[in-house]
């Protein structure tokens, strides 16, 4: 019998701050809740704190709700970090032709838990896929967004942008070992510590009875290693253009954002109320690269629902 790894979704916070040099008064209040989105077909989500969510946060493509720990714990507010449609722990995007990469699919989905859990939070956060399908849910659910924060990410990406992200995912759909997983996830990371990575391999892969791994989001069909990039977000650009609430670029300016000079520009010329904020220290993942820089900048906006 294989040796078998024991897991623990709530036992790493204190590892998280710790290594983000934030202070420890003892574990976070944190539950795991689901939302049924169609028959037999629900959405889970990480709820931060005993309050009514002041924040949405949706990840990226072949990512989860934990990649936002560090920056719930730096920001130390009540939010709500939603696993995307056949992300996580959520059940799978259904008989959608695009399956998980579909935006508009997935923004349906996920307005019907922030009606259930967040009707009041005061701004979505997206990073990647999950800022495509923020942008989405504006568009056809305004009355849930009244701001919106885009993580390195605008309709401009592209597969030639998204290529070094899409080796990553399209790789293999197992693994014989943990560390052969965790080996090949610090080569595509290198400026991450393997401690911070150890920990993201956790939650976000699983292992199978005879010992070997895989991504949780392969456990569905989904086109989602074959197309991590699609061409066809840019028909988003119109719908940033009828945007009327603030909208805040995160943009990571190491070599491994996907945004660049052209993406900003556009976004300003088309988002009547845009502004741009870069952080030097990031790449793609801000939320993985400089986690609490991204909570302060998180916490002032929109400026006037700093507090």
């Amino acid at each position: 019998m294989p040796d078998l790894v024991a897991y623990d979704e709530f036992a790493y916070f204190r590892d998280n701050a710790t290594e983000a040099g934030l202070a420890w008064d003892g574990p976070p209040v944190v539950e795991r809740v689901a939302v049924e989105v169609a028959p037999g077909r629900s959405l889970s989500a990480l709820k931060w704190g005993d309050g009514e969510p002041e924040l949405v946060l949706l990840h990226g493509g072949a990512q989860n709700a934990h990649t936002w720990d560090t920056v719930a714990l730096a920001l130390r507010q009540p939010l709500l970090a939603v696993d995307l449609p056949g992300h996580g722990h959520s059940d799978g995007p259904g008989a959608r032709p695009e399956g998980a990469l579909a935006v508009e699919g997935n923004a349906s989905d996920v307005a019907a838990v922030i009606r259930r859990l967040a009707p009041r939070a005061r701004a979505v956060v997206g990073m990647s896929l999950g800022g495509l399908t923020t942008i989405a849910l504006a568009a056809a659910h305004p009355d849930l967004v009244r701001a919106m924060v885009l993580v390195d990410i605008t309709p401009g990406v592209n597969r030639e942008k998204a290529a070094a992200i899409s080796a990553f995912v399209q790789g293999p759909e197992s693994f014989d070992s943990f560390d052969e997983l965790l080996a090949r996830t610090v080569e595509f990371n290198p400026t991450r510590t393997v401690s911070s990575l150890r920990r993201g391999i956790l939650h976000n892969a699983q292992q199978q009875p005879d010992g070997t791994w895989v991504w949780r989001y392969r456990r569905f069909a989904s086109p989602l290693g074959a197309t991590a990039a699609p061409a066809d977000y840019g028909r988003l650009w119109e719908q940033v253009g009828q945007l009327d609430v603030p909208v805040l670029l995160v943009r990571g300016m190491r070599p491994q954002s996907v945004v660049d000079d052209d993406d900003e520009a556009e976004l300003l010329r088309r988002a009547r109320h845009a502004s741009v904020v870069r952080v030097e220290e990031a790449g793609h993942s801000v939320q993985g690269d400089a986690p609490v820089a991204l909570a302060k900048i998180l916490s002032g906006f929109p400026p006037h629902a700093a507090g």
